[in-house]
């Protein structure tokens, strides 16, 4: 009998090797330094968001939406239950917590839904797939506002350098809201091109994330980030990202099966519900965060959110699939 070994995830261990180049080697990957990943990152950013904008159909749009109970109950998860979950959080293991890293699952709270992974996980798990690409689709765009505005009412508040609101929501709406709606206006013309290049949009996608992270992790490790904090921080990091994903998936369960969804539905509000992006959260940072000396902690919670979801959600999703009838409800 031969013994399989599990095939390793390039994307986990390009930002695992990120962290470690920055934190040899912080000046060579910092924003302006040698290799001047500041501007890269910037233009990466600007391809990315254009080429999911130019991936998304009107179509698909159009079919998911007429549930707008469903819409709610995913946006109240994402907006609202994660920012009140981060508040009883830091009330009852606050002391315990640095400052930095409570500021980083607050900004892990007030991120959007991703698109990509919840609408895969969907359709692994066959669900609603055109619901999963309006609700992570609507998500994006009111993070774009609500994200900042939320950022600066308690980050701002916490001490933190003064944000204008207007100001950085304008930059995000040019970094990701722009290209991402040029994206989608040019589809009509691009979309063969898009389809040729359809394999090689999710490797350009992770790309641009892992040289954020080595961006992001080289300029706090040149203002001393391991020297104010040990591998504790890593270990309180995973214990919290545990702490927010697992009461939220089983929170919009069971709010879904109170509502009555059907299991498809459900299969949506469990997994748009949960997710937090990685895509939009790391260039957002940047806008928010860039030349904080914090910003190596701030952007730790969703780097491991995001490989925690993906685990414990594909997990979940192969469970659903497995499902006798297409309107079998999964009990635990």
């Amino acid at each position: 009998m031969t013994l399989k070994l599990p095939r390793l995830d390039w994307f986990l261990l390009g930002m695992v090797l990120a962290v470690v180049v920055a934190s040899a080697w912080p000046h060579v990957g910092r924003s302006q330094g040698v290799l001047h990943l500041g501007t890269v990152t910037d233009l990466g950013v600007l391809g990315l968001f254009f080429l999911h904008g130019m991936g998304l159909s009107t179509d698909s749009l159009k079919d998911g939406a007429s549930r707008w109970r469903l819409h709610l109950l995913v946006q109240s998860c994402t907006y609202v239950w994660f920012p009140l979950w981060w508040g009883v959080c830091v009330l009852l293991l606050g002391r315990w917590v640095p400052h930095d890293l409570q500021m980083g699952f607050f900004y892990l709270a007030v991120l959007p839904s991703t698109v990509s992974s919840s609408v895969a996980m969907t359709a692994l798990a066959k669900g609603r797939v055109a619901a999963a690409v309006l609700n992570a689709t609507l998500s994006t765009l009111l993070g774009v506002f609500l994200t900042p505005l939320l950022v600066s009412a308690v980050i701002g508040g916490q001490g933190a350098e003064a944000m204008d609101v207007s100001q950085t929501m304008l930059k995000i709406a040019k970094m990701l809201l722009l290209p991402f709606v040029a994206g989608h206006l040019s589809r009509p013309w691009l979309l063969p091109v898009f389809a040729k290049i359809k394999p090689v949009t999710n490797v350009f996608d992770r790309v641009v994330i892992v040289l954020l992270v080595w961006s992001a992790f080289s300029d706090s490790v040149a203002d001393g980030l391991w020297s104010r904090h040990g591998v504790g921080l890593l270990m309180q990091t995973l214990a919290g990202a545990a702490l927010f994903l697992l009461p939220t998936l089983w929170l919009s369960r069971w709010v879904a099966r109170r509502l009555a969804f059907d299991v498809e539905d459900e299969i949506v509000a469990v997994f748009c519900g949960s997710k937090k992006t990685m895509a939009s959260g790391m260039p957002m940072a940047k806008l928010l965060f860039g030349g904080s000396a914090a910003m190596g902690v701030l952007i730790l919670p969703i780097m491991i959110y995001h490989q925690l979801q993906m685990f414990v959600c594909t997990v979940l999703a192969r469970r659903y699939a497995e499902r006798e009838g297409p309107r079998t409800v999964v009990r635990s």
